[in-house]
């Protein structure tokens, strides 16, 4: 059953849901090393107490399609958050971006103490499935719910909302500056990308802390946390070489042939650039006579002969860095390969505009890890290392990582995401939600 919108006295909760939390074990049993305030132990008992209510949340949001590209329904969940998050006492504003084929942004503001740090929370209204797709309905099955984007991202925001729940039940929101950006695009950007994260890395550089809540990882059964997220860039190299009869490949006056500088380009890129935390794949090839490419650059098209050297050769890849100076340099080096060509031959190397940036693994983003691990200390979880940055994609953190210290994978747990079986752990929005307004109530209580 739906939890009336009033949070349940603090009292009340102790009596009525305290068990609860033991047995779901958001709470641990008494030990020497918890030490939850009393307005902390609210916020726990809260979230327990409105774990159906985030349910319905979430139900709501995932019915209504959301694909990047259906632009009244990312409008329609901005409204269904706006109406979460005017309550709790935020100034929320819709930022359109039809200017970049997208719907647009909310942006959410809570005004707190005039020397309290500011909170940066991050989260996206849009998925990958469209209206066409055949996948477009929430469905629970006891402690998992399966639906498009149920965990990315509408599990995300659920949790979002669920601990800003809790922290007005305690009484900890009114003190507290944050202000919750949830981009109408992150799962495919508009354009020009100048334009569309002008808003965020704004608020990236007036925040003190930005906080993530993309989904929770798990390795080897463990919760995990994110103290880095690679870049993602899509790259294009194109080798030219002259066409002509083919006997004469290889000879003095008609050189290799675009493919064979092509394929050597792609040789060296693999025995040459690996390197640590660095990943470059060729997703697109083509090469003959004539190569087009339709406008988004996703389809090739080639005419050639066995008897013809072939004059255009294409690929298309991305390239994944762990930090803006491992970016440079591995560009250098591609540019270095590229640039030694083959006889009779040319060829460019060139990187698509509105590339992701990276997320690296600074001192203030472990920092803030440690801080995460107190509250699981306190609540009696353990502890979360440090997710491999292998393992995680690129995400809208990344755009303010360079200018404040920051912390990925808040979101909800979830398996099969950006296909037909995405399925979210309908328990790990409690525990997502508990440590989240403990860390954001501790954090927004200092002194910037």
């Amino acid at each position: 059953m739906t939890m009336p919108r009033r949070a349940v006295p603090a009292l009340r909760l102790k009596n009525l849901v305290l068990a609860a939390a033991f047995a779901c074990g958001l709470v641990a049993a008494p030990s020497a090393g918890a030490q939850l305030t009393p307005a902390e132990q609210v916020m726990a008992e809260t979230v327990t107490a409105e774990q159906e209510r985030n349910i319905a949340l979430l139900e709501k949001l995932v019915n209504q399609n959301s694909g990047s590209l259906h632009i009244e329904g990312v409008e329609k969940v901005g409204a269904m958050m706006r109406a979460e998050l005017e309550p709790l006492g935020f100034k929320v504003i819709w930022k359109p971006m039809r200017e970049t084929g997208r719907a647009g942004h909310l942006i959410a503001t809570h005004k707190g103490r005039e020397d309290g740090k500011r909170l940066l929370l991050i989260g996206h209204l849009d998925t990958v499935f469209e209206p066409d797709s055949p996948f477009q309905r929430f469905e629970r099955m006891g402690d998992k719910a399966k639906g498009p984007g149920v965990g990315d991202n509408k599990g995300g925001m659920t949790v979002i909302v669920a601990a800003l729940r809790a922290m007005q039940a305690a009484g900890t929101l009114k003190d507290a500056n944050i202000e919750i950006h949830l981009t109408g695009d992150e799962e495919d950007s508009g354009h020009p990308l100048e334009v569309a994260r002008a808003d965020l890395i704004a608020a990236g550089k007036r925040s003190d802390v930005a906080l993530g809540f993309e989904g929770l990882v798990r390795d080897g059964g463990a919760d995990m946390s994110s103290i880095a997220r690679r870049s993602s860039e899509s790259w294009q190299v194109t080798a030219s070489g002259k066409s002509g009869h083919s006997s004469g490949i290889f000879s003095a006056h008609a050189g290799d042939g675009a493919i064979y500088e092509l394929t050597r380009i792609l040789h060296r890129f693999r025995t040459e650039l690996p390197e640590p935390n660095l990943t470059f794949n060729v997703g697109l090839v083509a090469g003959g006579q004539e190569v087009s490419l339709d406008e988004g650059k996703i389809r090739a098209s080639a005419s050639g002969k066995t008897n013809i050297i072939a004059g255009t050769a294409i690929a298309r890849g991305d390239l994944r860095t762990l930090s803006a100076e491992q970016a440079a340099r591995v560009k250098a080096k591609m540019a270095a390969i590229v640039a030694d060509h083959a006889p009779g031959t040319s060829a460019t190397l060139a990187f698509d505009p509105g590339g992701y940036p990276a997320m690296a693994p600074t001192e203030g983003n472990r920092a803030l890890l440690t801080r995460l691990n107190a509250v699981n200390r306190d609540l009696g979880l353990a502890e979360m290392a440090p997710l491999d940055p292998l393992k995680r994609g690129a995400a809208d953190i990344s755009f303010v990582a360079p200018f404040v210290d920051s912390l990925a994978g808040l979101g909800s747990y979830s398996t099969g995401d950006h296909g037909p079986q995405e399925t979210v752990d309908l328990p790990s929005i409690e525990r997502q939600a508990t440590r989240a307004a403990i860390l954001m109530s501790r954090l927004a209580a200092e002194k910037r």
